[in-house]
């Protein structure tokens, strides 16, 4: 027997309680200019705001009998909200962690260069950097060696960033995060 998936419901959207979707039978009315109205049946509620050319939204519900109600212009009060969040969003910033793998036979060059991708990594991008040795085989007999390169990196990269944490052993690897400094110039 063959079965057919119906069609996915979409994610519940919560729809605002304005004028005629107020359930309560009455509201505290508050005006348009934050004066307190009183209680009074909804449905003259609703006429007001109509009469004035706004609509009536529910402020608060909470656990009180009568619910507050506000008479007010929703459009703009949800432009505005949208617009506040929006901004919000657009201050936050990202930081990603950008990660440094070597081994603790790496040459002197590959060194610096790994060395220069942090600096960058730290100073022009803002990011963190993951710094991780790896051992293989035999190699897990010279742990001492990892941490020791981890350290020297650690101490290459210090005016750029510092670590959270000290280095340390991670199963096969010897890791630590580092942080970036703080620019003066940068807000």
């Amino acid at each position: 027997m063959v079965r057919f998936e119906r069609f996915e419901r979409k994610p519940y959207r919560e729809i605002p309680n304005i004028n005629e979707r107020i359930r309560a039978r009455e509201v505290r009315l508050i005006s348009e200019t934050g004066e307190m109205l009183g209680v009074m049946p909804t449905m003259q509620a609703v006429k007001i705001a109509k009469e004035k050319g706004y609509d009536l939204v529910v402020v608060s519900s909470g656990e009180q009998q009568t619910p507050v109600a506000k008479i007010m212009d929703y459009g703009k009060f949800k432009f505005e909200t949208e617009k506040k969040a929006r901004g919000a969003r657009k201050k936050q910033r990202v930081i990603d962690v950008k990660e440094i793998k070597m081994g603790y036979k790496i040459d002197k060059h590959d060194y610096l260069v790994h060395v220069k991708k942090a600096e960058k990594f730290l100073s022009q991008d803002g990011d963190k950097v993951k710094v991780t040795v790896v051992l293989r085989g035999r190699e897990m007999e010279h742990k001492y060696l990892a941490i020791e390169l981890i350290k020297r990196f650690v101490d290459d990269t210090a005016q750029w960033g510092l670590p959270e944490k000290l280095p340390k052993m991670e199963g096969k690897m010897a890791l630590v995060i580092l942080n970036p400094l703080p620019h003066p110039n940068k807000k």
